[in-house]
């Protein structure tokens, strides 16, 4: 294991915890954040902390396979369900989950998100699926998260909240930004009539562009 690579990790999920906290994705100490260091370990938020009191020493380094830890703190409840979606998806390096009022609204209602939102389908790949409801923490959750989860950036878990994945954290992150835009847009246009949903194949024709060529390629880049 790489100390160097478990260090960056500690300070990105500290900063992207705080980033969450303020942006209102949260509240209180709900919601769990983690970075994959490699493919047996990953940091993640601890349990039941104050995100505005937290530093980068007090993330949790998290065996994935065993759950063992090290640190001072207790790791978030949701390891199961982190590690899970890491070894099932190699590409995926972060993931944010997190309590937001709209998407938890929708979650509530245990109903999933149709493919309404150019951002939603680029970044998320689609509809929203729904988790099946279970326990917070467990196996059973780890699983249905997982299937929900197959092909998609982001999923709801029923009567619990949302979780979004990425290449990185950052990409994670902005995911559960637009996770919770379009439950909210979602919920607005029932309203109106209900939304226009988007082709199957504009779908994946957004979310290829946005996988394989959307934003810049600096000169000394690799192909």
């Amino acid at each position: 294991m790489n100390r160097d690579k478990v260090k960056i990790a500690q300070i990105e999920v500290c900063e992207t915890a705080k980033k969450m906290y303020h942006s209102g994705l949260v509240a209180g100490t709900w919601g769990n954040i983690s970075s994959r260091v490699d493919e047996e370990y990953m940091v993640i938020t601890p349990s039941g902390m104050d995100y505005d009191r937290l530093c980068a020493d007090d993330m949790v380094l998290v065996n994935m396979k065993t759950f063992e830890y090290e640190g001072r703190l207790k790791p978030s409840v949701e390891v199961p369900v982190h590690s899970a979606v890491y070894l099932s998806r190699p590409e995926v390096n972060g993931i944010v989950h997190t309590h937001s009022t709209y998407a938890l609204t929708m979650a509530t209602a245990r109903k999933p998100i149709p493919p309404i939102c150019d951002d939603q389908v680029q970044i998320l790949g689609g509809d929203v699926r729904l988790a099946a409801y279970t326990m917070p923490g467990t196996k059973e959750m780890a699983d249905e998260v997982v299937k929900a989860l197959k092909d998609r950036g982001g999923a709801l878990i029923a009567n619990h909240g949302a979780i979004t994945i990425g290449r990185n954290l950052a990409e994670a992150f902005t995911g559960s930004q637009v996770l919770e835009k379009t439950a909210l847009i979602y919920i607005n246009t029932q309203s109106i009539g209900g939304p226009a949903e988007i082709s199957r194949e504009d779908v994946e024709f957004f979310h290829d562009f946005f996988m394989t060529k959307y934003g810049q390629k600096w000169k000394g880049d690799r192909a």
